[in-house]
C-alpha cells in the first residue's frame, strides 16, 4: 500500500537509480504517470517527455478498441488485428477518427509542452512510467510505439500491477520494475491511500518547470 503518489515515487525512482540505467530518458504516461516521472527523471539526472496514447474506438461500440495512436516525432498508429479480422475493417475504414485523435494529440502536447518538441529516443535507454498498470492495454500501445524511435535498451518502471501482466510485459521490453504485485488485484488505486486525479494544470507546471 502507498501513501499516495509522492510516496511510489520516491520508492519507485530509488529502484529506477539502481538498476544504473545509460542515457535515459524518461516516458510519463499523463495524466496519474506524469507526477511519478518527473521524481524518477528528477533522480537520474534525466530528461521528462510524455507518451500521449488516443484509444481508437469501434464504430457504434467506442469502448471497443480496434486501435491506438501515440504521438511522437510522427505519430503512430497501432492495430488490434484480431478485432479488425473479426469485423471486416481495414485502418483506412477510420480515417476521420485517426484525424480527430491525432489533432486531440497535438493539443494535448501543446497544452501540456508548451512548443517543446519530443526528446530524442534513439539509442538511449527510455523509461515508461505510470502509476499503476491495470490490464496493460494502454502501456502494450506505449511500448509498440517507443519500440518504433529505436531506444538502445525499453524498460517499463511502475509502483504496482498484476502479476499475469507483468509476466506479459516481460516479454516485450528490456527490463520491467515493479515494487508491488498484489494478490489479488483489485485495481491500481486499491493500493494507494490516496489516489485523486492528476490535473490538466499539475501536468502542465510539472512538464513546464523543465523547459
Amino acid at each position: 500500500m502507498f501513501r499516495d503518489r509522492q510516496d511510489a515515487a520516491e520508492r519507485l525512482a530509488r529502484a529506477v537509480v539502481e538498476e544504473g540505467p545509460v542515457d535515459p530518458v524518461v516516458l510519463a504516461l499523463p495524466r496519474g504517470g506524469v507526477p511519478l516521472g518527473a521524481v524518477v527523471a528528477d533522480a537520474l539526472g534525466a530528461p521528462l517527455d510524455l507518451v500521449l496514447v488516443r484509444k481508437i474506438g469501434m464504430p457504434g461500440h467506442s469502448e471497443l478498441a480496434a486501435g491506438a495512436i501515440v504521438d511522437g516525432q510522427e505519430p503512430v498508429s497501432i492495430w488490434n488485428e484480431e478485432i479488425l479480422r473479426a469485423s471486416g475493417l481495414a485502418p483506412e475504414d477510420f480515417s476521420d477518427q485517426i484525424r480527430r485523435k491525432r489533432a486531440e494529440i497535438e493539443a494535448r502536447r501543446a497544452r501540456y509542452m508548451a512548443g517543446r518538441a519530443p526528446e530524442p529516443v534513439k539509442g538511449r535507454t527510455a523509461i515508461i512510467v505510470d502509476d499503476g498498470i491495470a490490464t496493460g492495454a494502454t502501456m502494450r500501445v506505449a511500448i509498440k510505439a517507443t519500440r518504433l524511435r529505436e531506444p538502445a535498451q525499453l524498460w517499463v518502471a511502475v509502483p504496482v500491477a498484476p502479476e499475469d501482466t507483468i509476466r506479459e510485459l516481460r516479454s516485450q521490453v528490456d527490463r520491467v520494475i515493479c515494487l508491488a504485485m498484489p494478490e489479488p488485484f483489485w485495481a491500481v488505486g486499491a493500493h494507494y491511500r490516496s489516489f485523486p486525479q492528476v490535473p490538466d494544470e499539475e501536468v502542465i507546471a510539472l512538464m513546464q518547470g523543465r523547459a
